[in-house]
């Protein structure tokens, strides 16, 4: 995969000779997106998370995948979903279980427990009111509130029933849109705790300040993160800004500050379909290095 990959209906995009093609491209998933025989099954199970010291009044629900090939007596790797139900759905637009279950058994990344998590809401005071969602919030703001929320609260519990690593090396971060920009956030406040970063259709934009990003990284010294971005040329133009200029910029500024990054330019809109068809790629790079990952390039 090269540093920087524009589609090919993207580049015709930009020589102004696109038309009607654009809706023609479609992503399709590959044979790793898909449940294979003789493949192990992890287990899913899902839990309530309804006692937030960091985000008070917030209930959420989330998921743990934990894969076949988990062993108590070693630590396994950790990666986190934000918008989860999303995500550990096997019809949804990653279908990650079913991805994990085939790249940890093709030693094509490590044994990984994932934990798939929803944004909070505050429950109505009166019966038969509309809840509110806390996403924006967790997601879009700036600072290490969500982190925190993450290594302090909800980890260290999933911590007393399973064996999770303590080192950065093996711990990841994911979400899409405003999901995407908090995965960043996380990494970025705390990358002692978390070393690497998914973003699909990232919200790069000036919704709670994340615009800013791009000059930060160009400033500050360097993070011991890596980064994979993917947007789409048919992404948000909206008041808070234009989703696929944010995500060039933030690729601009990685390259620039000297980051192990990605960042795929395909044709979507404000959807998850490209990035999750992409899923196994984007795991086997992140990956890629890991010294649990059996069939790694080094």
């Amino acid at each position: 995969m090269t540093r920087i990959r524009i589609d090919l209906m993207v580049a015709v995009l930009l020589l102004g000779l696109a038309g009607p093609l654009l809706a023609q491209n479609k992503y399709e998933y590959g044979p790793d997106s898909k449940r294979q025989d003789g493949v192990p099954r992890g287990n899913i199970s899902q839990h309530r998370w309804e006692d937030s010291k960091i985000f008070p009044g917030t209930q959420r629900d989330y998921w743990i995948y934990v894969p076949a090939q988990y062993d108590k007596a070693k630590p396994a790797n950790v990666m986190i979903f934000n918008d989860g139900g999303g995500y550990v759905r096997e019809n949804g637009h990653s279908r990650v279980p079913v991805v994990f279950d085939n790249l940890i058994h093709q030693g094509k990344m490590p044994v990984t427990v994932g934990i798939f998590i929803n944004p909070g809401v505050i429950p109505a005071e009166q019966s038969g009111g509309t809840p509110r969602r806390n996403r924006s919030f967790e997601y879009d703001s700036l600072g290490d509130q969500y982190a925190r929320f993450l290594i302090d609260e909800l980890l260290p519990d999933i911590g007393k029933r399973y064996n999770l690593t303590e080192s950065a090396e093996g711990r990841a971060i994911c979400g899409l849109s405003s999901g995407g920009i908090c995965a960043f956030t996380a990494a970025w406040e705390r990358p002692d705790y978390f070393s690497k970063v998914v973003s699909y259709i990232g919200s790069f934009t000036n919704i709670r300040g994340g615009h800013v990003y791009p000059a930060i990284i160009r400033k500050a010294e360097k993070k011991p993160i890596r980064v994979f971005l993917q947007e789409g040329s048919s992404d948000l133009d909206n008041l808070f800004g234009n989703w696929p200029l944010a995500n060039q910029q933030m690729a601009a500024a990685l390259n620039y500050a000297g980051y192990d990054y990605q960042f795929v330019m395909g044709t979507e809109g404000h959807s998850g379909r490209h990035g999750g068809t992409i899923l196994p790629e984007i795991l086997e790079w992140l990956w890629r290095d890991h010294p649990d990952t059996p069939n790694s390039s080094k």
